[in-house]
């Protein structure tokens, strides 16, 4: 699959690089202070849930919308991760997000008491950034001319 995927140009990685350190340092922020999001936007979420319920979605609650919360966050992740990573190591981009996410739940678990560490934020970060990869393949993909796609031999029968 690397062979189909052009690599990216020099103005996608820095503006990638430009977007993404100010993203991630909001990723640190809403992750490695002590203050958990529901103690410091309280009013946002109950708008944003009660809002959502509105809309006719009445099963969820918080512990859902935090769930799909942590899926949605870790979605730039991974495809930062596949904009940076090199071509030929493209699969690499996949264990980005995993192991961002065990750091952030390892330091909270270690330094941060009022912090819950769970298994379950690694796998829904896993999964945001593991769809985050699968979406910056296919526009990838879409975006690329015929011309900057690698060429592969074809063998023309006789």
């Amino acid at each position: 699959m690397g062979r189909l995927l052009p690599p990216p140009r020099r103005s996608t990685r820095v503006w990638a690089v430009a977007l993404g350190l100010p993203f991630l340092l909001g990723v640190a922020l809403l992750t490695l202070t002590p203050a958990r999001v529901e103690q410091t936007m309280p009013n946002l979420l109950d708008l944003l849930l009660r809002a959502i319920q509105r809309l006719g979605w009445t099963s969820l609650d918080f512990t859902r919308l935090e769930v799909l919360a942590n899926v949605a966050v870790f979605i730039p992740v991974g495809v930062l991760a596949f904009l940076l990573v090199p071509r030929r190591a493209w699969m690499l981009s996949l264990l980005v997000g995993p192991a961002l996410s065990l750091g952030i739940e390892t330091a909270q678990y270690l330094a941060l008491p009022h912090r819950a560490a769970t298994v379950s934020d690694v796998l829904a970060n896993a999964t945001g950034a593991s769809i985050g990869v699968v979406l910056a393949i296919f526009c990838t993909l879409l975006a690329a001319t015929p011309s900057s796609r690698p060429r592969t031999p074809t063998v023309e029968a006789s």
